[in-house]
């Protein structure tokens, strides 16, 4: 590390512009004033560079000392980032709050150390091995953290000449010798570097969010990209709280970028006190919270995004499926936008920077599901899903508009739907997901074969519904066929039973896809049933005023599991007794 230093020429908020030596490049680590306060230089002019500082700035002065420190912005892996809450430069905020409530400016602490680990070698002295192979392994939380060869190392393959046996280890101990290079049972990565790959492959596998209207209508697969737009109050965070807390990722990463205090202090409190539904262990225990909230630098925000996906491609490389949240991009690209204005550069549309697309295309490319680096052979996944909050609720902005034009997934919240209390209130005629024909194989095999025609038949029930509406506002009620009445009327339950769901009731929190299967073979058994009526004669009046059919719904929708299968039978059966009487009279 070189430790050259320049003298601060100007201040503007959180940029600063600093004489440099001629060896400086852009992204080098810089430590800003007395107080070194962590900085990046972010753009760099003949003998001065322009520093992005991570901190308050207030206080610095024009001569101040600028150390420059010929390394890039890195965070440091390894054991013991699971259940940790981190600021978005990686440091962890619960172990720098046993010091003191306030963390004060120039503080530093690495992302994992201070504790030991039960390590089990994996590979033996004199084994020939290379960038990304396994060497061991150590119990994290409830996941095996599989120690790795570091992808940077200087060799292709070559022999282990050291291997240190099994017992407890620091981060910082060395527990591994290739022909002289010394491995540590962590390694360092730069945060806008993306790790490297074997391979991408094909998304054929969901990820399942346990939320109705996304996993049958708009899935996920493992692997893919996902936005959320809405305005305010339409139910973003809660949404993504809900992924978080029921999706089928081995690890979640929770960015809190650029929100509210008041929801970020939710998450800390609601989420260590709950269970993973599917091992039965503290939820924090698979989860990685990055805090960067309103009050928070506003530099920091922009780094936070890259912090969170560094830590998942090396969880990724050890063949895990992880699920990155970040709410909200916009604040991410808002971010953005001032640091930008501070470096005097040319706006683009609404004052943001005109690489505004091409910076999140970076990042959204470093989702995916790939072969890592490394042996044994073995897979892992990326998922990327980011709320965007654009002003007034309008999805012309240009963050919704890139992240429309990136995304796979468009999950579109309507204000709308949650004025009128439908949540989740994505609007399913603007919503879209590109991953339903790649993941019809995968939900005919594994879950049925009458999938894809249940839910054909809800969407063309629903779209047939929004023309009878059309009509109606024209002609009034009176102009329709008796068929088209009830029409209506079923898209009304869809909406009721199926495509709202309570993220804070106990059993209709989560609905896995044999429920939402089944929950859809209600809905076709019960259009059936009420066709059959009508076209013996009966009058949809004559039923309607009969069948409580948002109750009977209601009741079956917020049944136990186990219970549900008998009671839709029983509600089926009593209902074509009831038609059957109404039409023999």
């Amino acid at each position: 590390m070189h430790d050259n230093k320049g003298q601060i020429k100007g201040i503007s908020g959180s940029v600063v512009t600093s004489s440099c030596p001629v060896n400086t490049s852009i992204y080098e680590v810089a430590y800003v004033g007395g107080e070194k306060l962590l900085g990046e230089v972010v753009r760099v002019r003949q003998n001065l560079a322009d520093v992005q500082v991570y901190e308050d700035t207030t206080g610095l002065r024009v001569g101040d000392y600028v150390t420059f420190t010929g390394e890039l912005l890195s965070v440091k892996l390894g054991p013991g980032l699971l259940g940790q809450v981190l600021d978005g430069i990686g440091r962890p905020l619960w172990k720098l709050g046993e010091r003191s409530p306030y963390i004060s400016r120039g503080t530093h602490m690495d992302t994992t150390g201070g504790e030991s680990w039960q390590f089990r070698p994996c590979s033996n002295k004199g084994d020939h091995v290379g960038p990304g192979d396994i060497l061991g392994e150590v119990t994290e939380k409830s996941l095996i953290h599989r120690v790795m060869v570091p992808l940077k190392i200087d060799t292709d393959r070559n022999k282990i000449t050291w291997m240190a046996s099994e017992g407890n280890y620091s981060c910082d101990d060395v527990i591994c010798e290739i022909e002289g290079q010394e491995i540590k049972l962590h390694q360092k990565w730069n945060v806008r570097v993306p790790r490297n790959v074997e391979k991408k492959l094909d998304l054929d596998k969901p990820l399942i969010t346990g939320t109705r209207v996304l996993d049958v209508f708009y899935p996920l697969a493992l692997g893919g990209t996902a936005v959320i737009p809405g305005g305010f109050g339409t139910g973003k965070t809660v949404t993504q709280q809900s992924i978080a807390r029921w999706a089928n990722a081995d690890i979640v990463i929770y960015i809190g970028c650029g929100e509210r205090g008041n929801e970020m202090t939710e998450v800390l409190e609601e989420f260590p006190k709950l269970k993973d539904i599917r091992k039965g262990v503290p939820l924090m225990d698979r989860m990685i919270l990055i805090a960067n909230t309103s009050n928070m630098p506003v530099a920091a925000r922009e780094a936070s995004i890259y912090m969170g996906l560094t830590i998942a491609e090396y969880y990724r490389d050890m063949g895990y499926n992880v699920a990155i949240i970040a709410d909200s991009i916009s604040r991410w690209a808002e971010a953005l936008r001032e640091i930008s204005g501070r470096l005097e550069e040319m706006p683009g549309e609404e004052g943001y920077p005109a690489y505004l697309a091409s910076r999140l295309a970076r990042y959204y490319e470093r989702s995916g599901n790939v072969v890592p680096q490394g042996n044994p052979k073995r897979t892992g996944s990326i998922s990327v899903i980011n709320a965007i909050s654009p002003p007034g609720g309008d999805f012309s902005e240009p963050v919704t508009q890139a992240g429309l034009r990136l995304s796979g997934c468009f999950w579109a919240l309507d204000k709308t739907l949650a004025t009128k209390r439908h949540f989740p209130s994505v609007n399913w005629t603007q919503s879209y997901s590109l991953y339903v024909e790649m993941l019809n194989d995968y939900f005919t095999s594994h879950v049925s074969n009458q999938w894809i025609s249940l839910r054909e038949f809800a969407l063309k029930a629903l779209n047939e519904g929004k023309s009878l509406q059309e009509i109606v506002q024209v002609v009034g009620r009176d102009g329709l066929t008796e068929e088209e009445k009830w029409t209506l009327k079923l898209v009304e339950l869809i909406n009721i039973f199926y495509l709202q769901q309570n993220a804070f009731d106990a059993i209709d929190a989560y609905c896995d896809p044999d429920r939402q299967l089944a929950m859809l073979m209600t809905l076709k058994s019960l259009d059936d049933t009420v066709k059959d009526a009508l076209s013996k004669g009966a009058l949809f009046e004559q039923i309607e005023p009969q069948q409580a059919f948002a109750r009977d719904l209601m009741d079956l929708r917020l049944s136990k599991k186990e219970d549900y299968e008998d009671l839709s039978n029983s509600y089926i059966a009593r209902l074509r007794n009831d038609l059957s009487n109404l039409t023999a009279v």
